[in-house]
């Protein structure tokens, strides 16, 4: 697999807090019902085929456009609606640290590369700071398209958190 070139496009960093534990926010990112619970930009679930959360475990999903924008949206990319997601677990600190390397294989003209995201886990009083980083992309459009989709994505963690009760 060959790394994406180097470029000028910076890591992409996102900081949300919550109204929440630790152990909550640690859920949503290392179980299936958490992880299908909120991952994936909006207009768009996931389906966790396998979730092995140890050191090198493999993480499988299925990304699916489910809102007919997204669908769409896809389709006048010519990129198929729904597509299978590998990545494995590259760092594992139990409610502090996870990193996750997804194997980019599904972007048209691009060969696959590997693109890391880790998210810290900072317990302040009753809320927690969750502090995302992203490695750039093959080239500044899709690291900022990857930008858009986490910024989306994040958007969705308030509801599954307070689904969790």
């Amino acid at each position: 697999m060959t790394p994406p070139p180097a470029q000028a496009s910076p890591k992409i960093t996102l900081e949300r807090s919550y109204t929440a534990n630790a152990q909550d926010l640690w859920e949503l990112w290392t179980t299936k019902e958490g992880f299908e619970s909120w991952w994936g930009p909006e207009g768009f679930r996931v389906e966790v085929r396998k979730l092995d959360l140890r050191i090198g475990g493999e993480l499988h999903y299925d990304m699916i456009a489910d809102a007919p924008e997204q669908i769409a949206a896809m389709k006048s990319m010519n990129m198929p609606t729904s597509h299978s997601v590998r990545a494995r677990f590259s760092e594992i600190t139990p409610l502090k640290r996870l990193e996750i390397t997804h194997i980019i294989d599904f972007v048209p003209g691009a060969q696959a590369y590997e693109n890391r995201s880790r998210v810290e886990f900072f317990q302040e009083g009753r809320t927690v700071r969750m502090v995302v980083t992203v490695d750039p992309h093959h080239d500044p459009e899709w690291t900022q398209r990857a930008s858009m989709g986490w910024e989306s994505q994040l958007r969705k963690l308030p509801a599954a958190l307070a689904a969790r009760g």
